[in-house]
């Protein structure tokens, strides 16, 4: 930019700023939503309920069944992500 462009649309600099805050924000947000390491960290303390006893296999298969579908939907947007890029 030059410098008369600079000074002319130095007023609109705040709203700038605030875009790519909020931008940053969205980012960050979209990142921990579509992370799957939390899944599997369910996966992983659901499996330990199950040998713990405190869940039966009923209620283990259900929730399991939930947990794994979430994990392949996260995967399928991430492949989504990679062919659009």
């Amino acid at each position: 930019m030059g410098l008369l462009t600079q000074l002319l649309t130095l007023p609109l600099a705040p709203v700038r700023g605030t875009v790519w805050v909020l931008d940053q924000v969205l980012l960050t947000a979209e990142r921990e939503y579509y992370d799957p390491a939390p899944v599997r960290d369910e996966l992983a303390a659901l499996e330990q309920q199950l040998l713990d006893g405190d869940i039966g296999p009923e209620e283990f298969d259900s929730r399991e069944d939930e947990l794994l579908d979430r994990l392949e939907w996260l995967e399928a947007h991430r492949q989504r992500l990679r062919t659009d890029s």
